[in-house]
């Protein structure tokens, strides 16, 4: 029996529902497996009070700290943390939360599989070694390109790579980017996310259209509202697509300059603003669109590219993280520069010969969530074995 300990700060609970869902799908797949016990850490950040009744915090305060959520025992302990200029503290402080639970813990874990690098991947090394179990991070995007730059933040990401047993990348590229800032190569696995392809399938794209209200073409934006996802450009590209709707499906902090945005350009009207939604209403809305376009300008592999294959529906992407290993043929979609004319004229080239949905699903098929966990079970169990040899030769 393998009992896995995975931590992590992304994953979903009762006020975050869709958080972190590419993580529980992985370790729900893990769990799945013969010989595997799972239990799984995701620690809560909350500011000192009177903090911590912000209304951004304050849902979060009502959580329990022990639940049983889709079938795994999910622990949520309270960590500090301190808005401003004290996010290289955070590590430290999870550290500091999850001491009383690690010491009294009722599952003899094996190892811990920390899924972020930043804080988790910091925290599972200190833990690690005060329990003696091997432990493994896995990156996923801006754990590295964004926090692995932070000045007080990227030496500890280096520290824990260094002292990890195994590391986990999403794609080749940000293995490249892990390399970059010193991390040794041969000790990085690329490690694919994975799509369900029951749920993400090819629907009856014109009637999911009329369904919707909508005539002419139809583009998804699935992402939050952030930056570096890049609905600005989505906005602009819009602008210059007469006759198109775009869909714009997640939340986040831009909302409110991207409605002024659209405002600005006179195209309110065909934009649609549709929150962050469940997966399943996710799919519907990939399938129903003509084209998926994501005008990100940093990722490990963005599961909204794979889901929108799934769904038969070709991307248009920015030439960002492991884009070029899920944009592979001309059916799946374009690469282009971050450039509101490059992508609006993508998206003609797509609408002006639209692919087949089954040629461009096919793309998608190799994202298996059975080979994930398969490959993560491998990836554990090594280090386990290895951990309990030099354990013994030092006996």
């Amino acid at each position: 029996m393998l009992r896995v300990l995975t931590l992590s700060t992304l994953y979903p609970n009762g006020h975050q529902p869709t958080l972190g869902l590419f993580v529980e799908r992985q370790t729900l797949g893990l769990a799945a497996r013969d010989d595997i016990e799972v239990r799984v850490v995701a620690p809560v950040g909350l500011p000192v009070w009177p903090l911590s009744w912000h209304p951004h915090y304050r849902p979060l305060t009502r959580l329990a700290a022990r639940e049983t959520w889709n079938g795994l025992v999910v622990h949520r302990e309270r960590f500090t943390v301190w808005p401003g200029g004290g996010a290289h503290l955070a590590a430290r402080e999870m550290v500091r939360g999850l001491s009383g639970l690690f010491n009294h813990i009722d599952f003899a874990f094996d190892v811990i599989d920390a899924e972020f690098f930043w804080p988790d991947g910091v925290a599972a090394m200190h833990l690690a070694a005060r329990h003696n179990v091997p432990f493994s991070i896995k990156a996923r995007g801006s754990d590295i390109y964004h926090w692995g730059d932070q000045p007080r933040i990227g030496d500890q990401i280096r520290a824990a790579a260094d002292a990890a047993d195994g590391l986990l990348a999403v794609s080749a590229s940000l293995k490249q980017e892990m390399v970059a800032r010193g991390i040794p190569a041969d000790k990085i696995k690329v490690h694919q996310t994975g799509v369900d392809l029951d749920r993400f399938k090819p629907g009856d794209r014109q009637k999911a259209k009329a369904e919707l209200g909508v005539e002419g073409p139809l583009i998804a934006t699935v992402g939050a509202l952030i930056e570096r996802k890049g609905q600005s450009f989505a906005l602009d590209a819009l602008a210059r697509l007469p006759g198109a709707t775009l869909l714009l499906v997640g939340e986040g902090p831009d909302r409110a300059a991207l409605e002024k945005q659209a405002e600005r350009l006179g195209i309110t009207k065909r934009v649609r603003f549709v929150g962050a939604q469940r997966p399943e209403v996710v799919a519907e809305l990939l399938a129903a669109a003509d084209v998926m376009l994501l005008p990100t300008r940093a990722e490990g592999i963005a599961n909204a590219w794979v889901e929108a294959l799934a769904c038969g529906t070709p991307v248009v992407t920015c030439d960002a993280g492991g884009a070029r290993q899920v944009i592979d043929r001309p059916e799946a979609g374009r690469v282009v520069e971050r450039d509101p004319g490059a992508l609006a004229r993508a998206v003609t080239e797509v609408l002006a010969n639209p692919p087949a949905q089954e040629a461009v699903r096919r793309a998608a098929e190799r994202f298996s969530w059975e080979r994930n966990a398969e490959e993560l079970e491998a990836h554990l169990r090594t280090m386990v074995q290895s951990h309990q040899s030099s354990r013994s030769s030092r006996a």
